[in-house]
């Protein structure tokens, strides 16, 4: 009995420590600052032309351009960067291929009144400009969407969702309400799918640089941090359990075509409603599920953290243009009952 108490005591370290670790280095400004001095891996590929390529265009990144950061995966896949692509090139194609972008976002409770508004009217100025985009808006109260004015080629759709008592189960069955809306319509009518968080202001392009078959985002707070202090879910009994990783990636944004899109979001549902089954929950709800599938289907092209910043990092010399900002969290007011 006495050997069962202390193994149970290891495996609770165990699966602290890393969480213990990142809380550390997010509140300690000397531990930020040793680390981030931390230089990212750097890429092995001399050109983009040893890409996976997830478009012909992809061959034109310049790696050279930013020596500073890791531009591509170890399985040849690109990492964007400013300074690495030319957005007429990408623009040009994509026009030409007729792509179309399908836009998904959660505004339920009182995060419609808090970010809806601000969301849209800063993704009519930066998001895909030029393409076709549909903007799918998921909420419980349709008659109080903001009125926005869009601009040609943008239209918006609105998708009734009940209102979940607790905010974690919001998370987590979007991804059933996305896999649902992609094969009832978007799959009719879009070439691409991105999947965004409402909270948050896009401040700069959010291109079709971006565009790829599978889409994930380096996580801003992690992107600089050793492995074993990624918060994966490490809990054996969950179906996003994970030892280690690539990346971490954050689930404020995720895309790619309407087929991967689909097949990920039908995954993680599909996870999440197994662990449900056996009373456990992820760690970080669909994100770590996300992970956990990002792990298993490597994304074709990755983003940096320019893609969703958060501005209470400090500066960072790598990040040279931010185009996605989280918006200021008031999670006591938004999420209590």
């Amino acid at each position: 009995m006495g050997n069962l108490q202390r193994m149970k005591r290891v495996l609770k370290c165990l699966f602290f420590v890393p969480i213990t670790l990142c809380v550390i280095y997010l509140i300690s400004p000397f531990v930020k600052l040793v680390m981030d001095i931390v230089p990212m891996e750097k890429s092995s590929l001399e050109s983009a032309k040893m890409l996976n390529l997830d478009s012909s265009v992809d061959a034109s990144l310049n790696f050279q351009s930013r020596p500073d950061v890791q531009t591509c995966t170890y399985w040849k896949a690109a990492i964007i960067w400013e300074g690495m692509f030319d957005p007429r090139l990408y623009d040009d194609m994509h026009k030409s291929k007729g792509s179309s972008v399908a836009l998904t976002v959660f505004a339920v409770g009182r995060y419609l009144d808090a970010y809806l508004h601000k969301f849209l009217n800063s993704s009519e100025q930066h998001f895909m400009v030029g393409l076709p985009v549909t903007y799918y808006v998921f909420t419980d109260m349709p008659e109080m969407l903001p009125d926005i004015k869009l601009s040609p080629l943008r239209s918006l759709k609105v998708i009734k969702v009940k209102k979940n008592s607790r905010w974690q189960d919001v998370s987590m069955t979007r991804m059933k309400s996305i896999s649902d809306v992609i094969e009832s319509d978007i799959r009719h009518h879009c070439t691409y799918v991105f999947c965004f968080d409402v909270d948050q202001v896009f401040t700069g392009r959010f291109g079709s640089e971006a565009l790829g078959d599978s889409v994930a985002l380096l996580h801003a707070h992690y992107y600089h941090l050793p492995k074993h202090l990624y918060t994966y879910d490490r809990n054996p009994n969950s179906k996003a359990y994970m030892e280690t990783g690539d990346f971490y990636y954050h689930a404020a944004v995720f895309g790619g075509s309407w087929k991967s899109v689909k097949a990920l979001t039908e995954a993680c549902y599909q996870g999440i409603m197994e662990d449900k089954q056996n009373n456990v929950e992820a760690l970080w709800h669909d994100e770590s599920h996300l992970n956990k599938y990002m792990l298993l289907h490597k994304p074709s092209k990755v983003l940096s953290p320019e893609y969703c910043w958060d501005t209470n990092i400090g500066y960072k010399s790598d990040i040279q243009v931010t185009r996605l900002l989280w918006a200021p969290k008031h999670y006591d007011i938004l999420r209590s009952p």
